[in-house]
């Protein structure tokens, strides 16, 4: 008797420990996706600081042109 609950207890066991073997499989793949999507979200940033560059250029060559056809007031 003694021994079927060893046996019981035994298995529950190793089932508990393959469901966090797998548990733990999962967490490393989403600890990957999330390093991904991190990477992902910073080149957006990045891109979007260019755009924004670029753009603060070219107010200020419309502010140049602007000035030198005196359609501003000074």
């Amino acid at each position: 008797m003694a021994d079927d609950i060893q046996n019981l207890v035994l298995e529950q066991l190793k089932r508990i420990q393959a469901t966090l073997s797998a548990v733990s499989a999962d967490l490393t793949d989403m600890k990957v996706r999330m390093s991904a999507m991190e990477g992902h979200l910073a080149q957006q940033e990045v891109q979007f600081a260019a755009l924004n560059r670029r753009m603060d250029r070219f107010d200020e060559r419309l502010g140049r042109i602007e000035r030198r056809l005196d359609l501003v007031d000074a």
